[in-house]
């Protein structure tokens, strides 16, 4: 068979057709392996007369294919997973070749705290490069050393770093546990979801989805503060903290007392996490400073906490009211009625983050708060690699 080169139209760069690349598109648009290899061969042989093709040509013809001989469905997934990227192989440690995904390089860029259009930019700079200098195959480690490089000339040295501490930590073994915590409103959820997507985590866990297990498991009879919302437990105490009516202590002591019921279903999450090295995203209002000090021995993870926050008043009472909007379900009435106490337990979460040197980042977009997670992420890490060091 003739070599088949897909020229970049955004870039007039070429490099040969493989159908591992177009194989690895197939299957993550949901054919099986098997299949999606039978499937990218049928169409290099259908291309052995045409010696060059554009990439936007390349895909509207496995478009065509598809639409010929699959669902709709396996069309739509083909286009959301983006097609065939470029055609350079990586070698990893072992010696085995990978195909150099975009959606792969772009994760990894983006792990790292860069934003979105800064990870596109450096993955679009390597890429052409390697086209340049048709460059098919890389090792995984001159393909580091090409980004931490990209990265130092367009984005700076910290850039640059973060993105080699990242990489050194991935490929440890070791999970990373991120614990997320934060008062009604301040955007758990979504960030949660988010970092997820950024740094490949397939593994999440809300704490109010352990605690509707356990209200499931326990009548409230047996433990009414278990069955009030974080803001309210207080009105159900039958021992009141020492002070009386001071409404802040109520409050505080009936969110401590149910995050204290969390705390050990969480502490289970977490450690099995630990035992199989998988990382983990723990979110909810549950997740207080001191499940840190009650989990045990994680020393094989890296654990990362973070408090979320909202500083205005007004943003806090209009997202109480958004999700009143676009989720009911999440009984967003009682929220935004009782603002007042959430807007005073956020105070007290922030507090004890404070005192207990975590990290408060503040909420004011998603996407924002995000690369600051992630660059949070990243300089726990490498303040553990330099105590692993010494």
């Amino acid at each position: 068979m003739a070599k088949i080169f897909v020229t970049d139209t955004s870039g007039g760069s070429s490099v040969p057709f493989l159908r591992g690349i177009l194989t690895r598109s197939l299957n993550e648009a949901g054919l099986p392996f098997e299949q999606a290899y039978e499937v990218a061969s049928e169409i290099r042989n259908r291309l052995d007369d045409s010696p060059k093709i554009t990439n936007d040509d390349l895909r509207s013809f496995v478009r065509e294919y598809l639409r010929e001989n699959f669902t709709d469905g396996v069309v739509e997934s083909y286009d959301a997973v983006g097609g065939p990227t470029a055609g350079v192989l990586v070698r990893d440690a072992h010696g085995e070749l990978h195909p150099l995904t975009r959606t792969e390089h772009l994760r990894c860029l983006a792990a790292c705290g860069l934003g979105e259009e800064q990870a596109r930019k450096a993955s679009s700079l390597i890429l052409d490069k390697l086209g340049t200098e048709q460059r098919w195959e890389i090792s995984s480690k001159e393909l580091r050393a090409m980004t931490e490089e990209c990265l130092s000339a367009h984005f700076g040295p910290r850039a640059a770093e973060r993105y080699r501490v990242w990489m050194e930590f991935s490929n440890s073994g070791r999970p990373l546990i991120l614990l997320l915590g934060g008062t009604t409103g301040s955007g758990k959820s979504s960030v949660a979801t988010e970092l997820a997507h950024r740094l490949g985590i397939v593994r999440t866990q809300s704490t109010d989805m352990l605690r509707e297990v356990m209200r499931m498991l326990i009548p409230p009879r047996l433990l009414p503060v278990l069955h009030r919302s974080s803001f309210d437990a207080w009105s159900v105490l039958t021992a009141k903290p020492e002070g009386g009516d001071d409404q802040d202590e109520l409050l505080a002591a009936g969110y401590l007392r149910q995050a204290e019921l969390l705390a050990v279903p969480c502490e289970a999450v977490i450690q099995r996490a630990v035992r199989e090295r998988v990382s983990l995203i723990l979110e909810g209002v549950h997740v207080h400073p001191t499940l840190i000090e009650s989990i045990g021995d994680v020393s094989d993870a890296v654990i990362v906490p973070v408090m979320l926050g909202v500083l205005k008043p007004e943003e806090l009472r209009s997202r109480l009211s958004g999700r009143l909007k676009e989720a009911p379900e999440r009984d967003g009435v009682a929220h935004l009625s009782n603002y007042e106490r959430i807007w005073r337990l956020q105070a007290y979460l922030l507090s004890e983050a404070d005192k207990a040197g975590i990290s408060i980042l503040i909420n004011e977009d998603k996407e924002t708060v995000t690369d600051l997670v992630l660059r949070t992420v990243v300089d726990v890490l490498a303040k553990s690699a330099r105590k692993d060091a010494d």
